[in-house]
């Protein structure tokens, strides 16, 4: 998964209050503008832990096969905010993660 390519740094997460465990019926979209000022709409479909952070798998809503990005949740002034994942150290442990739990749901189904 390549996520390297984005350039956003906040981006307001609206419709939750992230204690994780998403329902499967509430769909969360993320617009996000690429360097062209093309606005593509983003799903939410997971969110994972790595340490004490808590990361977001987003895919792009009219073109799930497409590269998604991965980004970190914070807490900003009472709102959850989708943040980039700047540190090539913090990018290697979170692919890490991301490819076990890949791994753990393949093995399940």
């Amino acid at each position: 998964m390549s996520e390297h390519e984005h350039n956003h740094s906040h981006n307001h997460v609206h419709g939750e209050d992230c204690g994780h465990d998403h329902s499967h019926d509430e769909e969360i979209v993320v617009a996000f503008s690429d360097e062209e000022g093309n606005e593509k709409e983003m799903v939410l479909v997971q969110t994972f832990d790595v340490g004490e952070d808590v990361y977001a798998l987003l895919l792009e809503r009219d073109n799930p096969e497409a590269d998604g990005f991965i980004l970190r949740l914070e807490e900003e002034d009472g709102e959850t905010v989708l943040v980039n994942i700047e540190e090539e150290a913090e990018w290697a442990k979170v692919e890490a993660a991301y490819n076990e739990l890949v791994a753990a749901q393949s093995e399940e189904e």
